[in-house]
């Protein structure tokens, strides 16, 4: 059962500490702390001081964690308690609504594209969208991703871990204000970094079972998005203007997507009209379901999938002799820790270099990074020092970033995490 425990605990920072949460951030790191005045038990609410007494905000706290404190409200006269977390549920909805009406555009009729028209149920019930998205939305460590009218939670953090029933009670009373009836629940709490926490990993339905195999249509295009057994929520929903920015390159071209996940990018590009597409993925899973999200389509002549380790892949194409007029690069984060950034640098170096050298002369590389660890600057170093040693010349087309339901908190590093660049590849002259 879902709880709100407010405890009399202070939390007491030392002297110039807090840097990070005072320039916008929801986090306070162990190291950061003078002292811990009065009882709590782990996950329960707190009250945040600076070292001179002063009221910094309220959050939750957990022991286990390096992150000791995650910060859900800065006024004190602002409590954690049920209405706080009805608004900030109905303010991050509010906000999917108004940044997503562009995206909401390929479900409404002819007669329904008047700039005063407002869409409806259906149309809000259809929609896929990331609904909350942590710290950016001030409920730090949960994730939620809304599939049409099936909704898949990841509980990251020990506090919301304990409010999630409560947050997803929330959500259904505030779609329900737009005519949006939700038909399930299914939690994906099972990532590795929930034992830093002190929580076991754990997945399943949160209420009734249903059918885990959701379709969802983003960009025109139809998939089949397992929520069950998937990768994190099942779909990776903040590359959807990404997609669509690739499409206009694809026509009548010759199309390599690497780390295809489920056919994605691969789709988009034979939808726009690429005369051929190969999608590449590690995952058999992954590449069947690839192959069932292109005949879903009627893609499946132009769009093939082949299972094998791009990495080794990459060279093997180039040593054949073969060239493409678009080589996409949508890689898994190589890194999640600072520890093993170096590390992380020679595997995108690498797949960049290979990438590029199987573009034709003056045809398109798209590449991209989902580490906020890799950050902005060192990813497009590395992709120079890649084109160096590949003799190719970049002209960028574009520099994009994740979609804007997944918004980034200013102060919050780890909220911004993908970078997406589109380059021409010209060879040395």
């Amino acid at each position: 059962m879902s709880k709100i425990i407010c405890s009399d605990a202070q939390v007491i920072l030392k002297k110039r500490e807090g840097r990070e949460f005072k320039a916008g951030g929801a986090w306070i790191y162990d190291n950061e702390i003078d002292r811990i005045e009065g009882k709590f038990e782990n996950g329960d609410i707190v009250e945040l001081h600076d070292f001179d007494g002063y009221f910094l905000g309220y959050g939750f706290i957990n022991m286990n964690s390096k992150i000791r404190v995650r910060v859900m409200s800065r006024k004190k006269e602002n409590p954690v308690n049920e209405e706080l977390i009805e608004r900030r549920v109905r303010d991050a909805w509010n906000h999917r609504k108004e940044v997503m009406k562009s995206y909401m555009q390929e479900y409404l009729s002819a007669d329904r594209t008047s700039p005063d028209y407002r869409p409806g149920a259906d149309e809000f019930t259809r929609l896929s969208t990331r609904l909350i998205f942590g710290e950016a939305d001030f409920l730090p460590g949960i994730t939620i991703d809304k599939f049409s009218d099936v909704l898949v939670i990841e509980s990251l953090a020990l506090g919301t871990d304990r409010m999630k029933d409560l947050i997803i009670d929330k959500c259904k009373k505030v779609f329900a204000e737009d005519g949006v009836k939700i038909r399930g629940v299914y939690e994906r709490s099972d990532a590795k970094v929930r034992e830093l926490e002190g929580l076991e990993r754990c997945k399943g339905f949160i209420g009734e079972p249903f059918d885990t195999k959701v379709m969802i249509e983003e960009n025109g295009v139809k998939y089949y998005v397992d929520v069950e057994n998937g990768q994190k929520t099942g779909f990776f929903l903040d590359q959807k203007f990404n997609r669509q920015s690739i499409r206009g390159l694809c026509k009548g071209k010759k199309v390599l997507d690497c780390f295809t996940h489920t056919g994605s990018f691969a789709l988009n590009a034979a939808a726009a009209g690429a005369s051929s597409v190969i999608g590449v993925d590690a995952s058999d899973l992954g590449c069947k379901q690839a192959e069932e999200n292109a005949a879903l389509n009627g893609l499946e002549k132009v769009a093939t999938f082949q299972c094998a380790d791009v990495f080794e892949l990459l060279p093997d194409l180039e040593k054949k002799g073969e060239k493409f007029d678009v080589v996409i690069l949508d890689p898994p984060a190589f890194t999640k820790s600072r520890a093993s950034i170096k590390k992380a640098v020679t595997g995108y170096k690498e797949i960049n270099l290979r990438g590029m050298r199987l573009v034709k002369d003056g045809g398109y590389l798209a590449t991209c990074s989902c580490s906020h660890f890799m950050d902005e600057e060192l990813f497009l170093k590395t992709i120079a020092d890649a084109a160096r040693d590949a003799h190719k010349r970049l002209k960028q087309v574009e520099f994009r970033q994740q979609a804007a339901d997944h918004p980034i908190l200013w102060g919050g590093a780890a909220s911004y995490y993908l970078k997406f660049v589109i380059f021409q590849v010209c060879d040395e002259l």
